[in-house]
């Protein structure tokens, strides 16, 4: 492991929180402290919204945030501060019609792949339009860890859907989220094209930053930033992670 990046690069889920849970207010302290010595992204599969309910509210109010870059629905959007106020660096969102076009396609791959038919309980809606990403969620947005760890256990429900969808929407991009949702975001989309966006955004070589995830094996949701030749190093949730920015702070003092 590089213990000597320029640039941190965090998953959110099970690595920086636990799914859809507000992060600690200690991990809010370690970034504060971390942001004083580098930059630091957070990529995540979560829109803006889940970011602002999530993240945000665990930071103190004097972290330097404008080193902070979070790149939500799976890097299709980037956000910075700037001028006292968050803003939006790019943003892919879908035109009306290609919405409606992915819609109905992930409604047909829904009956084809057997999953169109709701659990007995959903927690929140199943299909989530986040502007610049669509995503299927198998027991709802909300759903707790321990119900999400067992309906797809094994990834064949969504490696299903996935390929169902990659064969209907050619044109756009298919990724396995969570441990219960599949992702739909423009072609060539992906976590991938925000680590060299980054690059753009910060003058940071890519072997200078160090991506941390918890799902970085074949066909977890992080693993696709292997390809940037970026350093990664893979946790297994926020205590972990915890543990990795303590070391990084005592280097940095």
């Amino acid at each position: 492991m590089n213990l000597h990046p320029k640039l941190l690069v965090f998953d959110l889920d099970g690595t920086l929180s636990e799914s859809k849970q507000r992060m600690s207010a200690d991990m809010g302290e370690l970034l504060s402290a971390l942001l004083k010595k580098m930059p630091v992204a957070v990529m995540s599969g979560a829109g803006w919204p889940q970011f602002q309910k999530q993240f945000f509210p665990a930071l103190p109010p004097e972290a330097h945030v404008q080193h902070l870059y979070i790149f939500p629905d799976n890097a299709a959007q980037c956000f910075v501060y700037r001028g006292d106020a968050w803003k939006p660096q790019y943003d892919h969102a879908f035109t009306p019609a290609e919405r409606e076009h992915i819609l109905a396609e992930l409604d047909a791959a829904l009956k084809e792949t057997g999953i169109d038919d709701a659990p007995v309980r959903v927690w929140g809606e199943r299909i989530e339009d986040r502007g610049a990403e669509i995503v299927f969620s198998g027991l709802g947005q909300q759903a707790p860890l321990d119900a999400k760890k067992q309906w797809d256990p094994t990834g064949e429900k969504r490696k299903r859907l996935r390929d169902s969808l990659a064969r209907r929407l050619p044109e756009f991009s298919e990724a396995a989220g969570g441990s219960t949702s599949v992702d739909i975001t423009r072609k060539g989309i992906t976590k991938a094209y925000g680590i060299n966006r980054l690059t753009e955004l910060t003058s940071i070589l890519i072997s200078e930053m160090l991506y941390v995830g918890d799902a970085l094996n074949e066909g977890g949701n992080d693993a696709v930033v292997v390809d940037t030749g970026i350093r990664t190093h893979a946790v297994f949730g926020p205590e972990e992670t915890k543990g990795l920015i303590e070391s990084l702070l005592n280097i940095h003092m």
